[in-house]
């Protein structure tokens, strides 16, 4: 028997919700591998709060693309088992996300933590590993900073005590970092100016994750509506 034009309707409105939670999957990946690589250049590798969110992150992406394919032919093929399965993977993949996000907000000054730490400990490597001063010039030139706390953690680095990077020059050319001049590099700390960069767009982030969970409540009222009507006999046109 034809489910009436209402029970029609979720059922489309849940293909567009699926195409949805596949955008969602495919952007929760990257923004995953986008913090790895940032994470993996600032925190020393291990198993700390810092550095598995983004595993959980991407894990979570590539979870509910996997979710999104099952709901896709469970409502195809009205299989009731399958749009079970949807419902029961999408209800565990909002409750992790939660837990992600009070995980980040619990330990967010455990990450600046180690994040100061690390940066201190590349500090120390800069006049031995190219490689390293490379990346502490490009993060000292973007945020317009200069070492950890300010200019002055500088002085326990280099031999002569009137030196910083040429990276915290506001005018950068060779050399400028030498006998330099106060009013002509940057003094602030690159740990407390990227913590307020992060702070700054921590409400974005927040918002996207509010859209994403939103969606995924929608898709799972959808689904349920869907077993229901599958459950009760009716076959969708």
């Amino acid at each position: 028997m034809a489910v009436e034009g209402g029970m029609r309707c979720v059922k489309i409105l849940l293909y567009v919700f699926l195409l949805a939670f596949c955008a969602c999957a495919v952007g929760l990946i990257a923004v995953g591998i986008g913090a790895q690589l940032v994470l993996s250049q600032t925190i020393s590798q291990g198993a700390t709060p810092a550095s598995i969110l983004p595993v959980v992150i991407i894990a979570v992406g590539a979870f509910l693309f996997l979710v999104a394919i099952v709901g896709c032919c469970g409502a195809c093929k009205e299989n009731y088992c399958l749009m079970i399965t949807f419902v029961i993977f999408l209800s565990l993949i909002v409750l992790v996300e939660v837990a992600a996000a009070i995980a980040g907000y619990v330990f967010r000054d455990k990450v600046m933590s180690e994040f100061n730490k690390d940066f201190r400990q590349q500090m120390k490597d800069y006049p031995k590993q190219n490689q390293t001063a490379l990346f502490l010039d490009g993060m000292q030139e973007n945020f317009k900073c200069c070492g950890a706390a300010n200019y002055t953690d500088w002085k326990t680095i280099f031999e002569s005590k009137a030196r910083v990077p040429d990276s915290c020059c506001v005018n950068v050319t060779q050399g400028c970092g030498i006998n330099y001049n106060v009013k002509e590099i940057y003094t602030e700390g690159c740990v407390e100016k990227i913590g307020s960069w992060l702070r700054s767009n921590v409400l974005l982030v927040a918002a996207a994750a509010l859209g994403i969970a939103f969606v995924e409540v929608l898709g799972i009222v959808f689904a349920c509506c869907l077993v229901k009507s599958i459950q009760s006999g009716y076959e969708v046109m």
